[in-house]
């Protein structure tokens, strides 16, 4: 029977009107591809060349319409950006074109407001400041990199302290300082003593100088001189060799000292025997003869040493020269090339080694004491002298108004303002014995200590390394002192010299440590 043409229905579906392999087999198939009517187009016809052609044409003219649309965006993004960055040349404030920009008169870039924030730390070439505006000086500083724990920024390295110099490496007091100290007592006003007892004669004596048998006597030209007599050996032992570990640490607060043997025969005592005899000393008798100074005052604690301080750092000299300093500071102050403003803000992060400022009298004078102060404290530690602060320390317990008076055994000279450092008799022995229970008191002081004079640190340095403390001591005993008073006193005991020792590796350890907090 005969096909009969379909009707082309537009309400079947697409996958309706094309047949499938279920429907025709193969030569049905190819009946049916034959006998497609082009002009009603029932089906789609796969194999049709034109419509391919205009498929690739339309693809290309797509891809090179978006090809333009990128250039054409690119160009006007560059426009547009350009104009925000924008340079100016500007020559003694005009304007000039921008072909003319290799004048060479004063010329300065300009640039829009919207730069690059940069907070690399490093220094702004074009001497701008690289952060956003309203940050504060300290917010700046925690913004920069230059932190890094493993690389340290070591300032002043080559720092050389001058006469404005207050304090450099951190931990010393400078030439400012040190070439205003009074003189004191060295190695030749010893000698000079020494020399004068040898051929000096008492002509009075008389109650005085501390202890009830300690005599203040007069010479014949009438100088004079505190004698310390006692019992006990070592108290002085305690005081002559307080004295000779003075003079191997260059310290000038004690006066010249000698030591003699009462004995009536000889001409030195022979004037005053009722005196001697009133006085209940006995003969053969080892005593220390000490220089009379006149023109003494009491002396106190400073206020940075009281309980509510207790310390003395860089940043304690800096606040102290900065808030009594009445100069130009703007002018004079020059800490690590950083700014007066910028210093301040930044004390508490410690980056400066060295201080100059000239300073005005008062304040000199305050650092002058101080400096004696730092001695004084090292001295008492290693003599572990418990008759001076350690005794205010002590009683501090009962009586908190004792910090308020005079400290103990300490003097100052009206004239030149030098501490003097009395009544050592328990250094080296009496107290070494006690230092269980006081040596906490000793270490008190040290500990909140770190600002040093430098030469006697060096001093210590090279007794340190030489562990030859004990025999100095004794080669200086027996060099001074005759055969008759080496008799009658005994030298320095070596368990003594070995604790004196290690008490100066302490007080290293101490300058040390202040160094690597204060860097």
């Amino acid at each position: 029977m005969e096909k009969t043409k379909e009707e082309f229905n537009p309400t079947q579906s697409f996958n309706e009107r094309i047949p499938t392999l279920k429907d025709i087999n193969v030569k049905e198939k190819i009946n049916t591809m034959n006998s497609i009517d082009f002009r009603n187009r029932p089906y789609v016809i796969y194999n049709d060349f034109s419509t391919k052609k205009n498929y690739r044409k339309e693809v290309t003219y797509c891809f090179l319409s978006v090809i333009l649309s990128f250039i054409f965006g690119l160009a006007i993004g560059i426009v547009v950006m350009s104009g925000q960055y924008e340079e100016k040349i500007l020559v003694k404030d005009r304007l000039i074109p921008r072909d003319m920009s290799t004048v060479k008169p004063e010329i300065k870039t300009e640039k829009n407001k919207f730069l690059a924030v940069s907070f690399t730390g490093q220094e702004n070439k074009y001497n701008k400041d690289i952060y956003p505006k309203g940050l504060t000086e300290v917010m700046k500083d925690i913004l920069k990199d230059t932190k890094s724990d493993r690389h340290p920024i070591v300032l002043n390295k080559t720092f050389i302290p001058d006469g404005a110099t207050v304090l450099y490496d951190n931990v010393y007091w400078g030439p400012q300082i040190e070439d205003a100290m009074p003189q004191g007592y060295g190695d030749s006003s010893s000698e000079i003593w020494e020399k004068y007892i040898d051929d000096a004669e008492v002509v009075k004596m008389e109650p005085g100088c501390g202890r009830m048998q300690n005599r203040l006597v007069t010479f014949k030209d009438g100088l004079q001189a505190c004698v310390r007599y006692r019992q006990n050996t070592d108290q002085i032992q305690g005081e002559i060799f307080s004295f000779y570990v003075g003079r191997l640490l260059n310290l000038t607060n004690l006066a010249p000292s000698v030591i003699r043997i009462v004995d009536l025969k000889d001409r030195l005592w022979k004037n005053v025997a009722n005196d001697i005899a009133s006085a209940q000393w006995s003969s053969n008798r080892a005593v220390v003869l000490t220089q009379y100074i006149p023109s003494l005052e009491s002396a106190s604690i400073p206020d940075i040493f009281r309980p509510t301080n207790r310390h003395l750092n860089k940043l304690d000299i800096l606040k102290m020269s900065l808030r009594e300093n009445d100069t130009d500071i703007s002018k004079q102050l020059l800490l690590d090339k950083l700014r007066v403003k910028e210093l301040k803000l930044k004390q508490e992060q410690q980056n400066f080694s060295h201080i100059d400022l000239k300073l005005n009298r008062k304040t000199v004078d305050r650092f002058l004491e101080l400096a004696q102060w730092s001695d004084l404290i090292i001295f008492d530690y290693l003599t572990a002298n418990l008759d001076r602060i350690v005794n205010n320390l002590f009683n501090y317990q009962w009586n908190v108004n004792i910090m308020d008076g005079p400290a103990h055994n300490l003097a100052k000279k009206m004239d030149s303002g030098l501490l003097i450092f009395l009544d050592n008799e328990s250094g080296l022995l009496h107290g070494y014995r006690l230092l269980k229970k006081y040596n906490v008191y000793h270490s008190l002081m040290l500990d909140n200590l770190c600002v040093f004079r430098k030469r006697t640190i060096d001093s210590m340095k090279k007794l340190y390394s030489s562990k030859s403390i004990g025999s100095l001591l004794s080669d200086m005993f027996h060099k001074k002192n005759s055969v008759i008073i080496r008799d009658i006193l005994p030298s320095l005991p070596e368990k003594n010299s070995k604790i004196l020792i290690e008490r100066i590796g302490k007080v290293l350890n101490q300058v040390e440590k202040c160094e690597m907090s204060f860097r």
